[in-house]
């Protein structure tokens, strides 16, 4: 059985690509990229081989500063948590291969949210209300742009609230991504288990991991339906000046924690936690606008020919671009500690 799961890891299309780009993972290169290694340079910007190739690859394609900037963190955080499913592993505490099966998904999220994954119309472009006119065309759902469409053309918003609105709409098609890729794994991990025929104890161990993902699925989907009737409500009334918060995905998480099973003093603390997360977003929003702008601004003055203009406005570029990188880190770092507690708390309405 442990056969086919390898089988069934091997066949994500998503990694194939990745693969097909950089050939064989290296050894010698992962060892030589350890952290403060002299080698660290050669090796790459990461510390795992098939990150380095998804980031070289990226550097080819056409994306924005920003949205560079922003691939930068999540492939920090796939390191950070596929170096710590390595020290698992060796310890022996992955045995059923979930927490491996959750990695690959969690990449497979990632390649198909920057258009890495050989599907054309995958990558959720990195636009704003303001400077690009076609936003409606990447929603991929007709809900959401006649939702976007009449948002626009109702004058209940200012520029600053359309733009916010857009950022709502853009982390519901997120959602729906990372809901799609789960049914997909999901779907074809039991139409394997349904073609078995002698099921054994490690099969039935396979179907309660399953029961578990089933129970995902319908997590992300009450979300995905709680996140699209709060479009329509917005979309229709405009934003209620007493909402507590703005951020979409601080939204989220507190429609969630209030449905935890968390104490009064849990509760209060959690929302303290999520205002500081979101003080936290907002900063990453500046320093991303910052970037832009520094951006458009290097390639103004690239064509003017001026070296000390041009050299001073390189180096206020990479200020930029390390200090969005930076902070893209940590707020994905925050929310994964975020999600974990909340997740916590759910799982006590369970039992």
């Amino acid at each position: 059985m442990s056969a086919v799961w390898e089988l069934l890891a091997l066949s994500s299309s998503l990694l194939l690509v990745v693969l097909a780009q950089g050939g064989k993972y290296s050894r010698e290169v992962n060892e030589a990229a350890t952290a403060g290694s002299p080698k660290r340079q050669e090796a790459g910007e990461f510390r795992v081989v098939k990150l380095n190739q998804i980031w070289e690859k990226a550097q080819r394609l056409h994306l924005s500063a920003v949205k560079l900037a922003e691939l930068h963190s999540d492939l920090k955080i796939q390191e950070k948590d596929e170096l710590s499913w390595k020290k698992l592993k060796a310890e022996g505490l992955d045995e059923d291969g979930e927490k491996e099966a959750k990695l690959r998904r969690n990449l497979n999220v990632i390649m198909t949210k920057y258009g890495m994954n050989g599907k054309k119309d995958a990558q959720l472009v990195d636009t704003n209300y303001i400077k690009d006119g076609t936003e409606s065309d990447v929603l991929d759902d007709p809900r959401l742009e006649k939702l976007w469409s009449k948002a626009k053309t109702s004058g209940k918003f200012s520029d600053q609230e359309l733009d916010k609105l857009w950022r709502e709409f853009k982390h519901h098609k997120e959602k729906i991504h990372e809901y799609n890729i789960l049914l997909e794994t999901v779907s074809r991990t039991e139409e394997i288990h349904k073609n078995m025929i002698n099921p054994s104890e490690e099969d039935q161990f396979k179907e309660e991991i399953m029961h578990g993902k089933h129970t995902e699925l319908k997590d992300k989907m009450r979300s995905i339906n709680q996140g699209l009737d709060r479009l329509r409500k917005i979309s229709h009334q405009g934003y209620d000046t007493a909402s507590e918060f703005d951020e979409p995905r601080v939204i989220d998480l507190w429609d969630m924690a209030k449905s935890a099973n968390f104490t009064e003093k849990e509760l209060e603390s959690f929302r303290e936690e999520l205002k500081h997360f979101e003080a936290k977003i907002e900063k990453h929003h500046h320093y991303q606008k910052q970037l832009e702008i520094s951006h458009q601004k290097l390639k103004h003055v690239e064509g003017t020919g001026d070296k000390d203009h041009l050299s001073r406005n390189k180096e206020k570029y990479v200020m930029l671009e390390e200090k969005t990188k930076e902070l893209g880190y940590k707020v994905k770092k925050h929310l994964q500690d975020l999600s974990s507690r909340l997740s916590r708390g759910l799982q006590h309405n369970e039992l």
